[in-house]
């Protein structure tokens, strides 16, 4: 009778034979005066540094025996795996378009704006949402909670300006936190505003409506904002908006968003700064981050559009925002990949994407008349839902199927992708610098439980 030890020595396999293999959605660098290297694996969304052995013992593994003890490690990091990872994207992309963990509302009160920012995407036009169209959306409301059985509803208020149209804001949030009640629902709301008209009385109505965050645009200090982020006038905004931050009590965390372009990008760090002590002086929260400025049809045909950034620039400061928000691999880019997300615009047409609500031509039916429970069949233009649905995993590109970064850009934004260009990571050739970014984030924070966090 065979001993345990033989019967383990005959059946012992090695790992490439028990299937490991080294993860396709690994980006390495070597660590500046240091004989360590960072792996950032995108799939797995973590980053952590590997010393010489390591390194050699993941260059064997398929040789290794399948219960080495350094296999539990890499798998646990994502760096090797025993599945087809790509097979799995495609596969939560699939579901995420029927999947329904929430209905996402994006609202547009109205289309109007006070604004006048020439790399806008938006034709701005039109009056506010009448009472009929507002009726229509809590309907929409209803039968997106009926149909997908779900336990949450987000509400996303945009425009145009949304605060020209506080009462609308005010009196759908009352009605749609009713309907979520109703559901069992939980309900969350954010907006999107220029911040020029906000007032303690608009803050604490906001608070009521359970907006839990808001994100206004600074595009640089004093005179650098105000030459993009003016009033139709040309009248300034700067002075206006920062004093409305640092002086009213908000009740929701602020995002500063920064529309980085060739007139500004010299103040980033200088922004960033400002915004930090804008949030110690004023006792709110408040937070930065930038984001390239990319093209628009409207922008181009006003004659007026910025300088773009391109090359190493856009790559600076696309590595600044995306490392700031390393995740796990996921098989959709957007709500656009969701049947259960739309954007309404005031004049109640249904769209997959926020930058098309200006735009009826692409809408796909009425929040009148769609339903989910058919999304084909009441759907006016069906194939203006469908095309979204269809740039999600499997990504119709088979350049970005075979591409390493795929579970972060998943194929891109599917607007562009539709009525533009695929738009890749601003550094999809410059990998490394990537990869240090996040490896300088390592132990920078904790999640709440006291776990490592994604990047450790």
């Amino acid at each position: 009778m065979e001993s345990q030890e033989q019967t383990q020595e005959n059946t012992s396999r090695t790992a490439g034979e028990a299937g490991w293999h080294v993860s396709r959605y690994n980006l390495i660098a070597q660590v500046p005066d240091s004989k360590m290297v960072a792996i950032a694996n995108l799939y797995n969304g973590n980053c952590a540094a590997y010393t010489p052995l390591e390194m050699y013992l993941l260059s064997v593994l398929e040789e290794l025996d399948e219960n080495h003890p350094i296999i539990e490690r890499f798998a646990k990091r994502g760096i090797i795996c025993n599945l087809d990872e790509r097979a799995a994207l495609e596969t939560m992309g699939r579901a995420a378009c029927a999947a329904s963990p929430s209905i996402g509302l994006t609202i547009c009160p109205t289309m109007g704006c006070n604004f006048d920012c020439p790399y806008c995407f938006e034709d701005h036009g039109r009056g506010k949402m009448s009472q009929e169209v507002q009726d229509d959306v809590i309907a929409l409301a209803e039968r997106m909670l009926n149909a997908s059985n779900t336990k949450g509803m987000h509400v996303a208020w945009f425009g145009g300006e949304p605060l020209l149209a506080p009462d609308i804001i005010e009196s759908l949030s009352t009605r749609l936190i009713q309907l979520a009640d109703e559901h069992n629902a939980a309900y969350h709301a954010s907006i999107i505003t220029n911040g020029y008209l906000l007032s303690q009385k608009i803050a604490d109505m906001l608070e009521a409506a359970k907006v839990e965050s808001a994100q206004v645009t600074i595009d640089g200090l004093g005179a650098t904002h105000n030459a993009t982020r003016h009033l139709c006038n040309g009248g300034p905004t700067f002075d206006r908006i920062v004093s409305n931050l640092r002086n009213l009590k908000l009740p929701f965390k602020v995002n500063i968003r920064h529309n980085v372009h060739e007139g500004n990008r010299a103040e980033t760090d200088d922004l960033q700064a400002f915004v930090k002590k804008l949030a110690e002086e004023s006792g709110n929260e408040i937070t930065y981050y930038p984001a390239p400025v990319s093209g628009s049809e409207v922008a181009d045909e006003r004659g007026k559009q910025v300088g773009l950034l391109c090359g190493s620039d856009a790559s600076e400061i696309g590595i600044r925002q995306e490392a700031g928000r390393f995740s796990v691999g996921r098989g959709h880019y957007c709500g656009s990949h969701s049947l259960w997300s739309v954007g309404i615009d005031d004049r109640g047409n249904l769209q997959k994407c926020w930058e098309a609500v200006d735009k009826p031509w692409i809408s796909f039916g009425t929040a009148h008349d769609w339903d989910p429970a058919n999304p084909l069949a009441t759907a006016s233009k069906p194939n203006n839902l469908t095309m979204y649905l269809n740039t999600a995993s499997p990504v119709p590109d088979e350049e970005c199927r075979e591409c390493v970064w795929l579970p972060m850009c998943v194929g891109g934004c599917p607007h562009k992708r539709l009525f533009d260009k695929r738009q890749c990571v601003p550094f999809k050739d410059n990998p490394e610098q990537y990869v240090l970014a996040l490896y300088a984030r390592i132990g920078e924070k904790k999640t709440e439980d006291n776990k490592p966090s994604p990047t450790e």
